[in-house]
C-alpha cells in the first residue's frame, strides 16, 4: 500500500522539485531535516512559484495603460533597458542549459515588456514605430537564440545587464522625481518585480551556481526596492489630467 501511494507522489515530485535521491533522502529515510535537500526542495518551490507568478506580474501594468489610454509617467529608454536585461537574462540562461525553473519568468515578463513598449510607442502617436520595433525585436532575439551567435557574444549581453539594470531604474526614478507623481506606473507590478527578485538571488545561487545570474539579481532588487520607495513616497500624488487640446 505504501509503495502504491508512493508512486504518485514520486511522478509528481521527481524530477519537477527534487532529485531520486533527495526523495528517497526525505520520503523513505524520513530525515526530513536533511538541510541541502531542503535547500533544493525550497529553491525549486520559490522558482516554479516566480515563474508562475511571472505570466501575471506585468498584466496590470498593461490593464492601467489600456484603461488610461496614456503611457504617462513610464519612462520609454527605462522600459527597453529592462527589456535588454530581460531578454539578456533568458538568452543566457537557455544558452547554458540552465533549469526553466531558475529563469523561466524571464521569457514571461520579456513577452509582457515588449506589449509595454508597444503600447507606450503607441500612445504616444507612434504606432509605425511600435511595429517596427516588434519586427526588430524578433529578428535579433532569433539571431541571438541562433548556432550564429558565439557564447562569448551571450556572456557580453548577461554582463551587460547590471548596467541595463541600473540605468534603466534610474531613468524612472528620475522621471518620477521630475514629474513629482509615478503617473501610471503599476504599484501591484513593481512590488511583485522586488519580490521577485529578492527570490531569485537564493535561486540562483542554489539552482545555477553561477555568479553572474545572482550579482545581476542583488542589483535588480536594490534598484527595484528604489522604485518601489518612490511609489510608497508618492502613493497620494495623482498625476494632473492633461486637457484635450480643441
Amino acid at each position: 500500500m505504501a509503495a502504491e501511494a508512493d508512486g504518485p507522489l514520486k511522478r509528481v515530485l521527481v524530477p519537477l522539485l527534487l532529485p531520486e535521491k533527495c526523495y528517497d533522502q526525505i520520503f523513505v529515510q524520513w530525515d526530513l531535516l536533511h538541510v541541502p535537500c531542503l535547500k533544493i526542495l525550497l529553491s525549486k518551490g520559490l522558482g516554479l512559484g516566480i515563474v508562475a507568478g511571472s505570466v501575471l506580474v506585468k498584466l496590470p501594468q498593461v490593464f492601467k495603460i489600456l484603461r488610461a489610454k496614456s503611457a504617462e509617467g513610464l519612462s520609454l529608454q527605462s522600459v527597453m533597458l529592462e527589456l535588454v536585461a530581460l531578454t539578456g537574462t533568458m538568452v543566457y540562461s537557455i544558452t547554458n542549459n540552465f533549469p526553466f525553473s531558475s529563469w523561466g519568468e524571464a521569457l514571461f515578463l520579456t513577452l509582457q515588456t515588449v506589449t509595454i513598449c508597444f503600447l507606450v510607442l503607441h500612445y504616444r502617436r507612434q504606432t509605425a514605430k511600435g511595429v517596427t520595433f516588434l519586427v526588430c525585436y524578433a529578428l535579433v532575439l532569433l539571431v541571438l537564440l541562433s548556432p550564429l551567435t558565439p557564447l562569448s557574444v551571450v556572456t557580453l549581453l548577461q554582463a551587460s545587464n547590471v548596467p541595463a539594470v541600473v540605468g534603466g531604474r534610474l531613468l524612472q526614478a528620475a522621471t518620477n522625481y521630475q514629474n513629482g507623481h509615478t503617473g501610471q506606473l503599476s504599484a501591484v507590478t513593481v512590488f511583485l518585480l522586488f519580490g521577485g527578485s529578492l527570490a531569485r538571488i537564493f535561486t540562483s545561487v542554489q539552482e545555477t551556481g553561477d555568479p553572474l545570474m545572482a550579482g545581476t539579481f542583488v542589483v535588480s532588487s536594490l534598484c527595484n526596492g528604489l522604485i518601489a520607495s518612490q511609489l510608497i513616497y508618492y502613493w497620494n500624488v495623482k498625476a494632473p489630467i492633461q486637457k484635450k487640446k480643441q
